[in-house]
């Protein structure tokens, strides 16, 4: 009888633990929500209990900036989204793509915290820095941010609808001005520069392909950056890549003013290059562009300044409604090493600009439900080592965690302090399983199915996924993929058979 007893106990008890599992839902499908995934599961062990995950994406389409904003002849770096797809398919049971779901709209925070043990915020950075309200003109059209501007032609569903309105400012013959210098402006001057022709075997928009006015580049480009060459917030390889140009056949000639350079070495900047070899290399570089000898006989122009700021931006003269040029100030740097700053000088030079994009930051948004949470300053939601801690039971990792720094690699760290932090409350009983939410998250589908949304799996995606390296959507075999560029157009091929 006793042993009749224990029997019953243990198939109880079995039953109990097949049913108990710790439930994630993670917030954004880019590379953050991606490692947040990953080592969640790598770490499962340490939760007792099996871990189920459900990654929501308000896109069709998962891999965040990968897709959409890693520049279109960077196909190496784009290549970490097999290592992605590598996630889900060797957790095909413990966690699910739930795609073309927008959290805030389809359903709400307060609906996955009933069906979740935990939520982790991974969706980025969506939003942009804006400029000092004292700079005149930043009204005018013609006055564009770099993010917009990426998400265009890396064929981003919301922002394929600018082509037109871009069509109007961009020619072979205009004038552009970036301003800032960190990696996003230095893709956008190269983009710009090789034009189409330079750009027919990567997975850059047929959008961007088919307009005329961009098929051999733009003639002038100038890369504007409000601190010295020492400070500047680009990379060596981007770098190299602009200086290349010409070299690679692209009929661009760089351009690095050597006065410029002299403005900003002074003692701090020295010192700062004396103890970092990455500035070092990056010196290195840019005083050997200097002395290169300008050539008339090249087309197209990619000007990197220094020491220079917008003060105002002017309208056209023969349309008040488009900015024509931008008045910029000479600035000079103040500080210690690693400390200083840009001050204006009050002298001023202007430069014509048809086209103006502003590379000054990404910015996070705020989620519904969760407003109290997010930093308006920073632009990035207020937590300790990813842990919001005036919300028990949610979380957040990548560029809304720390802001929008580093490579895709950098969220590698990130999401294993996140994950480090969820393990250390679960192991503390600050986090705790809710045996009913098994039954909630089973329901999230039937939930969005009720409102009619679109789901898409991840089997559905692969469907898109083979689609667009379909052959006869390519210009050219070499083109790796046609990236649909409509949500329906998306949905439609999600759902065939």
């Amino acid at each position: 009888m006793f042993a009749k007893v224990v029997r019953n106990c243990r198939k109880s008890l079995g039953a109990i633990i097949a049913q108990r599992r710790i439930s994630f839902c993670v917030i954004g499908s880019g590379p953050s929500g991606f490692y947040a995934a990953k080592y969640l599961k790598a770490q499962e062990k340490q939760f007792d209990t099996p871990v189920t995950i459900d990654i929501f994406e308000r896109l069709p389409t998962p891999y965040g900036l990968v897709r959409s904003g890693v520049a279109p002849d960077h196909p190496e770096v784009k290549n970490v989204e097999h290592d992605f797809a590598d996630v889900m398919v060797s957790n095909k049971e413990s966690i699910r793509f739930l795609g073309n779901v927008h959290v805030g709209r389809d359903i709400q925070i307060e609906e996955l915290r009933v069906a979740y043990d935990a939520i982790i915020l991974a969706y980025g950075c969506e939003s942009d820095k804006q400029l000092p309200e004292s700079i005149h003109g930043t009204h005018l059209s013609g006055i564009m941010s770099a993010r917009e501007f990426v998400a265009w032609y890396n064929s981003h569903p919301d922002f394929v609808g600018l082509t037109k309105e871009i069509g109007k400012f961009l020619s072979n013959e205009c004038h552009v001005v970036i301003i800032g210098q960190g990696n996003v402006a230095l893709d956008c001057a190269r983009i710009l520069g090789k034009g189409s022709k330079g750009l027919q075997t990567t997975d850059i928009g047929s959008h961007f392909m088919s307009m005329p006015s961009l098929n051999d580049g733009v003639c002038h480009t100038s890369v504007i950056g409000r601190r010295g060459h020492v400070q500047g917030a680009f990379t060596i390889k981007e770098l190299r890549e602009l200086s290349n140009l010409k070299k690679e056949g692209h009929d661009v000639q760089f351009y690095v003013r050597e006065e410029e350079l002299a403005m900003g070495s002074n003692p701090s900047s020295m010192d700062e290059i004396a103890n970092s070899r990455p500035k070092t290399r990056i010196d290195k570089l840019l005083r050997n562009a200097a002395t290169v000898t300008f050539s008339s006989k090249v087309s197209k122009t990619i000007s990197l300044r220094f020491l220079l700021t917008p003060v105002e931006f002017l309208p056209r003269m023969d349309d008040p409604s488009r900015v024509g040029s931008v008045v910029l100030e000479r600035t000079k740097l103040e500080g210690e090493p690693g400390k200083q700053v840009a001050v204006g000088t009050g002298v001023t030079e202007v430069i014509p600009a048809d086209f103006v994009l502003t590379s000054i930051g990404y910015r996070g948004m705020k989620m519904p439900g969760l407003e109290n949470c997010f930093d308006d300053r920073k632009g990035v939601v207020k937590n300790f080592h990813g842990k919001i801690e005036s919300e028990n039971g949610i979380y957040v990792t990548g560029w809304l965690k720390r802001g929008p720094s580093g490579i895709i690699g950098t969220n590698i760290a990130d999401a294993k302090d996140t994950v480090a932090t969820i393990i250390a409350d679960y192991k503390n009983g600050i986090l705790k399983i809710c045996e009913s939410k098994v039954k909630q998250r089973e329901q999230i589908e039937s939930l969005l199915a009720k409102r009619s949304v679109d789901v898409v799996d991840w089997q559905s995606f692969e469907k898109i996924d083979l689609m667009e390296k379909n052959r006869n959507r390519l210009r050219t075999d070499l083109q790796p993929r046609e990236k649909f560029s409509c949500v329906n157009e998306m949905l439609k091929v999600a759902k065939s058979e």
